[in-house]
């Protein structure tokens, strides 16, 4: 069986005053375990200990108590860090570089060969969708952009695991479409993704499965479907049916179950997210017409 990528054992980090005693218990033995090619959701409110996780995972913090895995070793090995890709919540770029330039910039940083450099910033470009912003300078960017490209600088690399911090703030539902079909694609192409999000529906729909902290503890771990299946209800679906098959499926559930048995009858319904995207999708594929949509 395959080691986890990311392995955390009775984690801690308490966060002292100037005088060293605690001011704040940020996590409380926290156990987590993330496998190969898994999409994972960090999930908590604020001040719950998800950044705190993070940073150590990234090896910017220490922990006070227990330890943690990244790829097999420390967090603190250099050496891990080029296999590594990370998208923070807030994303600093130099202004008056181009996009092409910035994804250049940041593969010189890993030392990456020039050409492989060249042809990774094409791919990514058009990966994130900014090939018409290719040239233009990151300082005029919108913040929906600016998520665009630092996805594309934390892939940069071609890491193994990829750690993202909110990665569809910013976007409007085409993009947002846009990340969660590529975190499905990352995961297609054996990467493992690492997300914290405060957008649940975007956690729900592309993570394997989630991790809830609360107060520096983890209050709910497992897989998606598991955590989120009502064992208390039954769910039939098929094609629509006649109204005299729905009143003899009602007679033969009162029959067997009794009269007192609640049942509900309706069409189900689909995300507002996908119906908005099919939306818009249809009307760029129509050509320009002056009618009014219809009802």
């Amino acid at each position: 069986m395959a080691s986890p990528v990311v392995e955390t054992r009775g984690l801690g980090k308490v966060f002292r005053d100037f005088w060293g005693r605690p001011r704040v218990h940020a996590l409380k033995g926290l156990d987590l375990g993330v496998e190969p090619g898994e999409v994972f959701g960090l999930l908590g409110p604020n001040g719950s200990g998800k950044s705190t996780t993070i940073k150590i995972l990234l090896g910017l913090l220490h922990p006070t108590a227990g330890f943690a895995k990244v790829l097999g070793g420390s967090p603190r090995e250099v050496k891990l860090k080029a296999r590594i890709g990370y998208l923070p919540e807030e994303s600093n770029f130099y202004p008056h570089l181009s996009a092409e330039e910035t994804l250049s910039f940041f593969g010189s940083i890993f030392a990456l060969p020039t050409q492989v450099i060249r042809r990774r910033t094409d791919e990514l470009i058009h990966l994130v969708g900014l090939e018409g912003a290719r040239r233009r300078l990151v300082g005029e960017f919108s913040k929906g952009m600016l998520r665009r490209i630092g996805l594309a600088q934390a892939l940069i690399n071609d890491p193994e695991l990829l750690i993202l911090d909110e990665p569809t703030a910013g976007l409007d539902p085409i993009g947002n479409r846009e990340v969660k079909n590529l975190l499905v694609d990352l995961k297609r192409r054996g990467k493992t993704v690492l997300i914290s999000s405060h957008l649940l529906a975007d956690i729900e729909e592309v993570c394997d499965k989630v991790a809830i902290l609360h107060e520096g503890q983890l209050r709910a771990f497992g897989a998606v479907d598991r955590l989120l299946a009502d064992d208390q209800r039954t769910q039939i679906t098929t094609r629509r049916l006649s109204p005299g098959t729905i009143e003899a499926v009602r007679a033969l559930l009162d029959e067997r179950e009794g009269a007192d048995l609640k049942v509900e009858v309706g069409m189900p319904s689909t995300r507002l997210e996908e119906f908005f995207v099919r939306t818009v999708t249809s009307a760029k594929n129509e050509p320009a017409a002056g009618g009014k949509a219809q009802p």
